[in-house]
């Protein structure tokens, strides 16, 4: 997992040829204000979905992995925690892997926990299992990332 601002998001663009592209759109459009929903950057190669759910307790929300994408957290408003764990030491599947979905969910407990406040991005390859959207029960706003990894 990286964290980092979109302010300093120059310093992760060479780790991705799609980095560069993802942050000038978000930094260059104001998504806070725009309508909820998928913003097509590059068909199933890279695109964002725009939403504003509401969060959960830590006891309630499982860790996710995926295979296909990547993807970069970015909170628009409100609070997020994030937990993580390394997916090779997840011990604890709910079911198998679904691969029309791209996600399997864990009940393993995650070792570290982000805060994220607006402004702020995380990203987690498939090798980050993740626990996004815990809180108290508020409704944030955020993109969810989503580029495919070649």
């Amino acid at each position: 997992m990286i964290l980092g601002t979109l302010k300093d998001s120059a310093r992760y663009e060479a780790l991705h040829p799609d980095f560069k592209e993802v942050f000038d759109y978000i930094k260059q459009h104001d998504l806070l204000h725009t309508e909820l929903g998928r913003i097509e950057l590059r068909g199933e190669e890279v695109f964002i979905n725009n939403v504003d759910p509401t969060t959960v307790l830590s006891c309630d929300q499982p860790l996710e992995a995926h295979e296909a994408y990547l993807d970069i957290h970015v909170l628009l408003e409100g609070q997020e925690r994030i937990g993580w764990l390394p997916t090779g030491e997840c011990r604890k599947p709910r079911g198998s892997f679904d691969h029309e979905k791209d996600f399997i969910l864990y009940d393993d407990t995650p070792t570290s926990y982000v805060d994220l406040l607006p402004g702020q991005f995380a990203i987690v390859y498939p090798e980050d299992a993740h626990a996004p959207l815990i809180g108290q029960g508020e409704k944030i706003r955020k993109l969810i990332v989503k580029i495919r990894v070649k």
